[in-house]
């Protein structure tokens, strides 16, 4: 596909998408602002800025290696924040300070500090969450619930992180909306404790109107604006 094509089936995507956060804010009576966060992996550096130059101001990578050599490519990494939304070793944590600006995916205290030491010696203060565990069976990573304002508590406590808030993954085969409404909840409890954990990381292509409905920050969304990843593997 010609970078013209590709301009414009991205347009169409991003409008697409966009009117459906539109719809789900006003549905849900919400005039906050939202943080469009497009998931990027598997695309390659071209379509990160082709996405700049539409407006988007944050993509987010899953994997460490890919993402960054991604990184190193673009034209327009001054436009765009960088989020790290997989799940991460702590021997990945130098790596993932290097170029990252923000961690959803810290469900370890081991990992908490291994980001605070790297980022320490990168001379800058990396933003997180901590990600919350929502199935029973853990297939999508997190820190169980009841352990969520320990692991707060703990990167509350470092210097060159920065507690903003939680994200979680709607569990497979269920309803999404509940597992969101829990996750709002235990949100809540942390905000007591550390009041400027004010992120809520949630929603994905085909549930971001639930997670916008439950008090969503941040939308991960992939698929919906560049298409299907198993033709770019």
């Amino acid at each position: 596909m010609s970078t013209p094509e590709r301009r414009a089936e991205l347009t169409q995507r991003l409008a697409a998408v966009r009117a459906r956060i539109d719809a789900a804010m006003e549905a849900a009576g919400r005039t906050d602002p939202v943080t469009l966060v497009a998931v990027t992996k598997f695309f390659p550096a071209s379509d990160v800025d082709l996405l700049a130059e539409l407006g988007v101001t944050d993509i987010g990578e899953n994997r460490d290696q890919e993402a960054s050599a991604k990184v190193a490519e673009l034209a327009h990494r001054d436009r765009v924040t960088v989020h790290f939304i997989g799940q991460l070793q702590s021997n990945k944590a130098g790596s993932v300070a290097r170029y990252a600006d923000v961690v959803h995916s810290l469900d370890r205290a081991k990992i908490a500090r291994a980001l605070d030491r790297a980022a320490q010696r990168e001379g800058r203060v990396l933003d997180v969450l901590v990600q919350v565990g929502l199935d029973a069976a853990g297939g999508r990573g997190g820190v169980a619930p009841e352990a969520v304002r320990d692991l707060a508590d703990v990167v509350g406590g470092l210097e060159h992180v920065r507690l903003r808030g939680l994200m979680a993954v709607a569990p497979l085969g269920e309803p999404a909306r509940p597992a969101f409404a829990r996750l709002r909840g235990l949100a809540e409890t942390v905000r007591a404790d550390h009041p400027a954990a004010t992120w809520l990381s949630a929603g994905m292509s085909g549930d971001l109107e639930d997670a916008v409905a439950e008090g969503a920050t941040h939308l991960r969304v992939g698929s919906a604006i560049l298409g299907s990843r198993e033709s770019h593997r």
